[in-house]
């Protein structure tokens, strides 16, 4: 780790540890008890810098590298709370299109709300009638002078019940990929209107709903970027998204096998403690070796995307790769743990429900590997 990260990286992580232990690992149980999480949490973590990281500091951001990102995504994991990290970690998927492509009236009147905590950002792409199919969704905003008049519904949307503004992904123009644009709208215009949370196998401490658009008028002033070309702005947005999720699946992992390791070392079965059974210590080396090669791969790619490389593949590869791994650790813990790996006191059961969604988010498994086909073919 000594390669990637500096002297600045590390004190971050210590800053987002303390965080994290202080704010969220007393509260995270109730949290995810109760599908919530309280607005001022977002205030206290953009008052250590954990919102604002990476963004202008003309708009109360605080430039950073990728590594800084992933530190961040690595300390706000050890909640054990993937919807808890997800959940802080929405505004990372809805500001950079308008950070990339907006007008600097755009990020003068949403950016710095966000980054302070005050307003909470989400994006809005998934559709329920097709979810990885993103140059076909359904959802209309036809012209009507200064405004558009935006119809549609979105689903599976973090923090689509409670977001301030939404990025959003809409049909103004042919069918396919050349005729989407990106709006801004926020939620409190007329029409627009959310579900009630959706009831999810894991990430329960986020909040995930359906968003709904009944002729919501959204000024032209809200258009990222130009007419029928939100497509290559969404593209752009994947790439950071997928190697987040690579990380959260790697450090999902590796908790996971931290659990594991700790316990077979405590709990005694015919006589002498799991550890000492050949079984357990290979199944533990098989664990660590797949978390140590895919951490390593993750960071690679990082460097990779850091120097401005091409590295649409690699990306690819690692968010599958990692998922895998996260895949078989968490299933191996959980079966190290016995019965207990399956009772939800234990930290261990909801790694586990948590991971499953990390191969679906941000561009399926299968998704991720028609991209990598067609770049290698």
């Amino acid at each position: 780790m000594q390669h990637y990260f500096s002297t600045e990286h590390k004190q971050i992580r210590q800053t987002v540890r303390r965080f994290v232990d202080q704010e969220i690992l007393p509260n995270i149980e109730a949290w995810e008890e109760e599908n919530y999480i309280p607005r001022e949490i977002y205030k206290k973590a953009a008052a250590v810098g954990i919102l604002g990281t990476g963004y202008p500091e003309a708009y109360g951001g605080f430039p950073s590298d990728t590594f800084t990102k992933i530190v961040i995504i690595e300390e706000l994991m050890r909640s054990t709370s993937g919807g808890l990290a997800a959940s802080l970690g929405s505004l990372d998927i809805a500001l950079p299109p308008i950070v990339a492509f907006g007008t600097d009236d755009q990020k003068q009147r949403f950016l710095p709300d966000v980054l302070s905590g005050d307003k909470i950002a989400a994006l809005a792409i998934t559709e329920p009638s097709g979810g990885s199919d993103v140059a076909n969704l359904q959802t209309t905003a036809i012209r009507d002078d200064d405004f558009y008049i935006v119809n549609g519904s979105k689903t599976f949307i973090t923090n689509g019940g409670v977001a301030d503004i939404v990025t959003c992904a809409v049909r103004t123009g042919e069918a396919g990929a050349h005729g989407i644009t990106l709006l801004i709208i926020e939620t409190d215009r007329d029409g627009f209107s959310a579900s009630k949370p959706l009831k999810k196998m894991g990430w329960w401490a986020s909040n995930t709903a359906q968003i709904f658009f009944d002729d919501v008028k959204v000024p032209v002033t809200n258009r990222i970027g130009e007419e029928n070309l939100g497509f290559y702005a969404i593209m752009h947005n994947f790439q950071m998204e997928r190697l987040t999720l690579a990380v959260m699946a790697t450090t999902t992992a590796q908790l996971a096998y931290d659990l594991a390791l700790t316990y077979v070392k405590e709990r005694e079965a015919f006589g002498k403690q799991l550890a000492g059974f050949q079984v357990t210590r290979h199944k533990l080396v098989d664990m660590a070796t797949k978390i140590t090669v895919s951490r390593e791969f993750n960071y690679r790619v990082a460097s990779m995307m850091a120097a401005g490389e091409d590295c649409v593949t690699e990306v690819s590869m690692a968010k599958n790769f990692a998922c895998e791994v996260s895949d078989m650790v968490t299933y191996a813990a959980v079966q190290l743990f016995g019965g207990y790996g399956y009772m939800r006191e234990y930290p261990v059961e909801r790694l586990y429900r948590d991971n499953r969604i990390l191969s679906i988010g941000g561009g399926t498994q299968e998704i991720m590997k028609e991209i990598i086909s067609k770049r290698i073919l």
